[in-house]
Parts: C-alpha cells; sequence; structure tokens
C-alpha cells in the first residue's frame, strides 16, 4: 500500500516574469506561515483514462501557465532581520511530484474524510521544514496515480503568500486554463497598499485594548505551554446534518434579545464546538479559555481590498471567558461572545492591528513556523488545551475543481500534520446538497472520543 515516488521536479513560469524582492504585509508575516495541504480526488471518464501520462503533462504545461500572472507562487520567502520575511520573486517554480499507489480510490473509504488508508499514504506532498526557508517552495502539487486510473492532485501552499480566498482563486484559473479557457481574473498583486503611512494615524493602538496580542490562557498550574504540546493529537471529521444545524439554531437564538440579527451558522456552531471543548477537557470553573477567530477583512477595511487582491488580508481576534461561565450559561452567551469579537474589527481597528505588528522588533513571537526557526514556546500561538482555533471554510470556493476531465469526486484536508489541538475547521459537505456541514476537528488522543459524546449529546 505504500506510495510510490516516479518524479519530482521544477515547473517554472511559461513566460518571463518579473524578478525582484517584495513586500509582504505584517499578516503575511504572522499567523500560520506553513503550508496548507488540500487534496482533490478525481475518477476521469474513460477516454481521459486512456490518456495515461498525458494528464500529468496536462496539470505541468497549465500550471507553468498560470504562474505567469501568479509568479509570486513561483518565488521563495527571504528571511530579514527580527524574523521578518520578504518575498524574492525569482521565478525559481513550483515542486511537482508524480506518485503512483497500487489501491483503487474505492479502498480509501469515504474520501471527504480523513481515513487509515490516505492518512498513512500522504497524498498531499510533505513539506520538508528542516531546509532553509529561501530554499522550500511556496507550492508543492503531488499528482498521485491509482490502479483504478483514478487520481488525486494533492497541494502544499504556503500560508505566508496567500489566504483561503487568494489560494482559491489561484486555483480557479489554473483549472481553467488547463481547460483551455482564458484568465477570467487577474490577481491584484500590489501588497504595498497594506503598508501605511508612518506618518499618519491608522487609529490609536489603545483602540485594541492589546487583548489580540496578550499571551493565551494557560492551563491552570501550568507556566508555559510546553507540556501540552508534546502530547499527541487525533483527527477527526464530524458530520452535521441540516436538521442538527436547526437544532443548534434554536439553542442559539433561545433567550436572544429582541431586535438583534440571529446568530449565524459560524457563531452558533463554534460556540458549540467551544462549550464541547471545555466539557471534553475536564476544564475546571475557573480555568479562562479563548477561541481564536479568523476575519476576513477585505470589505472591512477603508479603502476596501480589491476582491482579487492575492496576499492575506486576514488575521485572528480572540474570545476569552472561563470555562465556567460559558458552561453554566446558554450555547447564545457562548456565540455572542464569539460576535462581539468579531464586531469590534472595525477600519480603525484593522490599521491598529497592523500599526501594533509594525511596531514590533520581532515577529518571532507571532509566527507560526516548523524547524529550527520557531519558537519553543510560542504563548501567542498556541491554541491548544485550553485554547482553540475555529475557522471556517463554508463561504470558500472549494468545490467543483474541473481541469478537463470532470469535477473532483471528493475534496479533503489532509491530516498528516496532525500536532495542533483544538484546531477546528467547518467545512460544507460536497457529498450533497442537503445542507449538512462536516466539522474537522483536531485535539489531544484523550479528549476526542469525550468532545465526540458532548459534540452530539444536545442535536441528535
Amino acid at each position: 500500500m505504500a506510495l510510490k515516488t516516479k518524479a519530482c521536479y521544477m515547473v517554472k513560469p511559461s513566460e518571463p516574469t518579473w524578478k525582484g524582492y517584495q513586500f509582504l504585509s505584517e499578516w503575511d508575516q504572522t499567523g500560520t506561515i506553513t503550508h496548507v495541504p488540500t487534496i482533490y480526488f478525481y475518477r476521469p471518464p474513460e477516454d481521459w483514462v486512456k490518456l495515461g501520462d498525458k494528464i500529468a503533462a496536462i496539470v505541468k504545461q497549465s500550471l507553468s501557465r498560470a504562474l505567469v500572472p501568479f509568479y509570486p507562487l513561483a518565488g521563495r520567502l527571504r528571511r530579514l532581520p527580527g524574523h521578518r520575511l520578504e518575498l524574492n520573486c525569482n521565478a525559481e517554480g513550483v515542486e511537482f511530484v508524480e506518485a503512483e499507489s497500487n489501491l483503487n480510490l474505492d479502498e480509501l473509504g469515504d474520501l471527504s474524510r480523513s481515513s487509515e488508508y490516505y492518512y498513512d499514504l500522504h497524498l498531499s506532498p510533505l513539506v520538508d521544514y528542516t531546509r532553509p526557508i529561501h530554499e522550500l517552495p511556496l507550492l508543492i502539487v503531488q499528482l498521485t496515480r491509482f490502479a483504478c486510473g483514478g487520481f488525486s492532485l494533492g497541494l502544499s501552499i504556503s500560508h505566508a503568500v496567500v489566504d483561503g480566498p487568494s489560494a482559491l482563486h489561484f486555483l480557479s484559473e489554473w483549472a481553467g486554463l488547463s481547460r483551455g479557457e482564458p484568465l477570467k481574473t487577474m490577481p491584484f498583486l500590489d501588497r504595498e497598499i497594506l503598508r501605511g503611512d508612518d506618518d499618519v494615524s491608522f487609529g490609536e493602538l489603545s483602540c485594541l485594548d492589546h487583548c489580540d496580542f496578550d499571551h493565551l490562557p494557560l492551563l491552570i498550574g501550568q507556566s508555559d505551554n510546553l507540556e501540552e504540546k508534546k502530547k499527541d493529537v487525533t483527527p477527526a471529521f464530524l458530520n452535521v446534518t441540516k436538521e442538527q444545524l436547526e437544532k443548534l439554531k434554536k439553542l442559539a437564538n433561545a433567550g436572544r434579545a429582541r431586535g438583534t440579527r440571529p446568530y449565524s451558522r459560524y457563531e452558533m456552531l463554534a460556540g458549540h464546538i467551544w462549550r464541547c471543548a471545555c466539557k471534553a477537557r475536564k476544564h475546571m470553573a475557573e480555568q479562562r479559555t479563548a477561541l481564536a477567530i479568523c476575519v476576513d477583512v477585505r470589505s472591512r477595511i477603508e479603502p476596501p481590498l480589491p476582491s482579487a487582491y492575492f496576499g492575506n488580508a486576514s488575521f485572528d481576534v480572540k474570545a476569552v471567558c472561563s470555562s465556567g461561565e460559558l458552561l453554566v450559561c446558554s450555547l447564545g452567551f457562548a456565540s455572542s461572545r464569539i460576535r462581539e469579537a468579531v464586531e469590534k474589527v472595525t477600519n480603525d481597528y484593522i490599521w491598529s492591528n497592523l500599526k501594533y505588528l509594525k511596531s514590533q522588533k520581532d515577529l518571532s513571537m507571532f509566527q507560526d513556523l516548523h524547524g529550527e526557526e520557531s519558537s519553543t514556546d510560542n504563548k501567542e500561538l498556541f491554541y491548544g488545551n485550553p485554547n482553540l482555533g475555529v475557522v471556517s471554510w463554508l463561504r470558500l470556493p472549494l468545490h467543483d475543481l474541473d481541469f478537463g476531465w470532470g469535477k473532483e469526486v471528493a475534496m479533503s484536508l489532509d491530516t498528516y500534520d496532525t500536532d495542533f489541538d483544538g484546531d477546528f475547521v467547518l467545512l460544507q459537505n460536497p457529498s450533497g446538497e442537503d445542507g449538512s456541514l462536516i466539522v474537522s476537528v483536531r485535539l489531544q488522543v484523550p479528549h476526542m472520543d469525550s468532545f465526540k459524546k458532548h459534540f452530539y449529546a444536545d442535536i441528535i
């Protein structure tokens, strides 16, 4: 069942592109700056199966063309003093791996969820973080062919260069080029728009009240998070039906103040997850806990960023509470704390966030990067016990990625990098249009079964 690598090489832009060093905003340089892995599974029509290796050639050729307008992805990062980063647009290219497996797609079980089979197979390309950062490709693509003629397209893309909307803009345009279509929307590559003016005040730092840059809560009795980081973490994918979402909606909105809008899917689901994590982790009532919420600011900042802005235009805000208060109060209370955290992200708040990060002499405490350059005790970024982060991919166009042989039969997050306790992602269920969702979960091994029990207890 082992995966066999057939070839590995660099794919470069098909035409000359601009070369030089490009500014990265503080949001590019902070938070998760590792690679994000995803997998798309395809079961091509019979005539495509007969083409054999031509599928790989089509993918590579269209990728080479896509790297012309999206040339930052063909570059490399460069480390600057103070653990800052700069983008070297040098057209060194994207790493492309061809692999094969003697398995059939049907042997992998439910392709939209992690399974023991393709967890072990590594269907998205591994990233060697022991290499110097200036040698790491920003995008690695792995095409894996299965015995049945089906194949998977695994992608690992650097979060230091793109966020979710930017990554999916690239994938959509790449697939369109592969189908022989022209580029629909050029990426907006001018990151200077977020540099700001040092001589102009974009809101006072006091409007942040610094809560989003304070140390995250630690478990009572602990002075650091090193022991928690060492504990084994396991992944799971939980399905939430339309009926269960309706029950959560009623629970969250019961007692909601008149005149306030109903809680969103994110607010009620994230609140439910937060409360269930506290139960599963058996927190004491006085235990402080934080929930990190990723906010896209493209439409919140003034002037608004172009929708095709290619880079990171989001950052985390925190909702903080005691576990006891979360569990004594209703689901609506947890949802209200999440809403309060998001609603404080005004234009002044956004520019103040950038200004605060820009004022830091060293950004290492705000960065999550594997390898020797990462911080060993990063209180700002460890969202494990007693904390968690809930990211919504519900509005992202993750599916229907057609390179010319039909849309994928399934798409999944990869789970080989399972060392992030408290990492939750909300996903649309691609298996049908029944309104159900999938929650990707990563928790410490002793907490997972208990979390699942509490997660479904109130909504079955």
